[in-house]
C-alpha cells in the first residue's frame, strides 16, 4: 500500500510563488475534470505565497518602468494571451474553473509594504479575487519590507522574524508537542554582517 503525504505546506517567492500558484490552480482543474493526476491538491495543507505576482497583464506596464520591457516580457512568454493563461488571479475566475476553486487548499499570501520589485496590491488583489470565489484565502502585509526582506534580509539579521514565527505557529497550531519545542528554542543568531545585509539588499530580480 502506498503511503500517503497529507501534511505539505507548499511555499514560494517572487517567480516562485507565481509558478506555485499556477499549478495549484491548474491541477485542481485537472481534478475537476476527472484527469488522471499523479498527486492531489488535498495533500497540500496551505499554500504561503511571499512577493508573487499573480496577475500578469496588470503588471507588464510597472515590469515595463523597471526595466523588464514589455517587448522582452512578451517575448519571453510567447505573446499576450500567455500572460492570461499564466495569471492565477484570472484563472480561477475563468466560469470553466467554477467547479474546481473549491479544491484549492488554504492560500495566505505575504508581501511588503515597500516591495518596489512586485507592488503589495498584486497579493491583496488576488485574495480579494479568491474571496470572490469562495476560496479560503488571506494576505498579510509588512509594514515597510521589501522584496528580499521577508525570505532574506531579515533572516540574515537574527532576532525577531515575523514571517517565520507566524508559518511556524500556523503549522505547528495543533501539535502541542512541537509548540513546546518553538517556545523553548534558543534565540535566532544574525548569520551574516550588516555589510552583507546591505550589498544584498541592492539585489533585484529587474
Amino acid at each position: 500500500m502506498p503511503f500517503v503525504f497529507s501534511r505539505i505546506y507548499l511555499t514560494g517567492q517572487s517567480a516562485g510563488a507565481h509558478i506555485s500558484s499556477c499549478v495549484l490552480v491548474k491541477q485542481v482543474i485537472k481534478e475537476s475534470r476527472g484527469e488522471t493526476v499523479s498527486w492531489s491538491t488535498s495533500q497540500i495543507k496551505a499554500f504561503f505565497g511571499l512577493s508573487g505576482a499573480y496577475n500578469l497583464p496588470n503588471l507588464v506596464d510597472h515590469f515595463n518602468n523597471r526595466g523588464l520591457y514589455r517587448s522582452i516580457l512578451l517575448s519571453i512568454m510567447e505573446g499576450e494571451e500567455s500572460l492570461q493563461k499564466f495569471s492565477p488571479e484570472i484563472m480561477v475566475q475563468d466560469r470553466s474553473s467554477k467547479a474546481a476553486v473549491h479544491l484549492l487548499p488554504h492560500i495566505i499570501l505575504f508581501h511588503g509594504s515597500s516591495d518596489s520589485s512586485i507592488p503589495s496590491d498584486s497579493s491583496k488583489a488576488f485574495v480579494d479575487t479568491l474571496h470572490r470565489v469562495g476560496v479560503q484565502a488571506e494576505s498579510i502585509l509588512y509594514d515597510g519590507k521589501t522584496h528580499l526582506d521577508l525570505f532574506l534580509h531579515d533572516p540574515l539579521r537574527g532576532g525577531k522574524d515575523d514571517l517565520f514565527d507566524y508559518i511556524v505557529a500556523y503549522i505547528h497550531a495543533n501539535d502541542k508537542e512541537a509548540l513546546a519545542k518553538d517556545a523553548m528554542a534558543p534565540p535566532r543568531k544574525r548569520l551574516a554582517p550588516e555589510i552583507l545585509i546591505k550589498l544584498a539588499s541592492r539585489i533585484s530580480p529587474f
